[in-house]
């Protein structure tokens, strides 16, 4: 999301997920033809995700097997779903919210910077508003045009960098292209890095023995999914598919520290299929709409879906629909668990955004 979208090394995953959310958990009772693709992923590929996944091109040939050959279970995959546990986190959100406020007079404070008129970024910051709204939350605004400067931006992100009553700044990307984005963002104090896209934080992420004060929000939320589904990372084999900054770097970073041996899939691994088939929890950030195949997993793997992609669909009215990187049907039959599109990742990305800013605001006032 960059929007404007873990600690130490853990010898658990249950510690790990302490580190993830400071919020009262309730688990979920679990109740190819050989083809050779060349796409380029663009920035920004992005639902309310705000994701810039950086630009490149696959290469790789899918598995050669066709799909009616395929292993797969006696059942479908349990269905992992991201909008009944985003609204769960957004509850215990608002409850945390309403308790920091009767305690200390506080309310938590959401800061976003526009700039320019695209559409769906308009679209993703008018729903993160509503979010706020909607769990006790302000939310504050700053829409700047499109051929402002750098320096325009820096002063409307060091004004919310000082004002005590703004506990998160995010900065919605795509910025236009005269910015340098990676300045603009370090401009972000990293108390207020909601985002968790500062250096700093990015940087403690990637180090054993160090805290971020912020995860960034998608992959915070896939790792989130896993937990609250019980599923066990530790000691499991995993895959992360697309290595951008926003998702696939840090997802991989999350999962390694929650003690997973993890495998990175990107534009110049040969032959990912077969990598891909060797884990257990599968998280694919590539931007390719049906990438992964049913015989690129592993029978009974555990597969998270971020991706975001239209194909055309004349049966739609939009005249498209929204697909993810895993073609679902096939996966879906040799999955154990998997995350529908849309309705997996998605909701999860501003709940974690939400419980981000709140933990911003019981960190700056000391309020446990």
């Amino acid at each position: 999301m960059a929007s404007t979208l873990l600690s130490p090394d853990c010898s658990t995953s249950a510690t790990t997920a302490r580190h993830l959310i400071p919020l009262t958990r309730k688990l979920l009772c679990p109740t190819t033809r050989l083809v050779s693709f060349e796409r380029s992923l663009s920035s920004p590929w992005t639902p309310s995700l705000c994701l810039s996944p950086s630009v490149s091109k696959y290469r790789t040939a899918v598995s050669a097997a066709d799909s009616s050959s395929m292993t797969t279970t006696a059942t479908t995959a349990n269905i992992i779903d991201g909008k009944l546990i985003s609204k769960q986190i957004k509850d215990e959100v608002s409850a945390e919210v309403v308790r920091l406020k009767e305690a200390t007079g506080v309310v938590p404070g959401l800061a976003v910077i526009l700039v320019g008129s695209r559409k769906d970024s308009q679209t993703y910051v008018r729903n993160k508003k509503k979010a706020c709204e909607a769990v006790g939350i302000k939310s504050y605004e700053a829409n700047l045009p499109e051929d402002c400067t750098e320096a325009e931006v820096l002063r409307h992100i060091e004004e919310f960098n000082k004002d005590p009553e703004v506990h998160g700044i995010l900065v919605q990307l795509p910025l236009p292209r005269h910015m340098n984005e990676e300045r603009i963002l370090t401009g972000v104090s990293i108390q207020k890095d909601v985002d968790g896209f500062h250096p700093l934080n990015i940087g403690r992420l990637a180090m054993q023995g160090r805290d971020p004060l912020f995860v960034p929000c998608t992959p915070k939320g896939c790792i989130e999914l896993l937990h609250r589904y019980n599923i066990d990372i530790k000691e499991k084999r995993a895959v992360v598919i697309g290595r951008s900054n926003i998702v696939g770097m840090p997802a991989a970073l999350l999962l390694q520290k929650a003690n997973a041996t993890v495998s990175m899939v990107h534009s110049y691994t040969k032959f990912p299929e077969e990598i891909t088939r060797q884990a257990d929890i599968v998280i694919s950030a590539a931007g390719v709409a049906n990438l992964v195949r049913g015989d690129w997993l592993k029978p009974g793997a555990v597969v998270i879906d971020v991706g975001i992609n239209p194909v055309d669909d004349a049966d739609s009215p939009r005249g498209y629909r929204l697909v993810g990187d895993v073609n679902f049907e096939e996966a879906s039959k040799v999955a154990s668990y998997i995350t529908p599109v849309p309705g997996g990742v998605g909701p999860m990305t501003i709940a974690m955004l939400l419980s981000n800013t709140l933990l911003s605001a019981q960190r700056i006032h000391n309020f446990k």
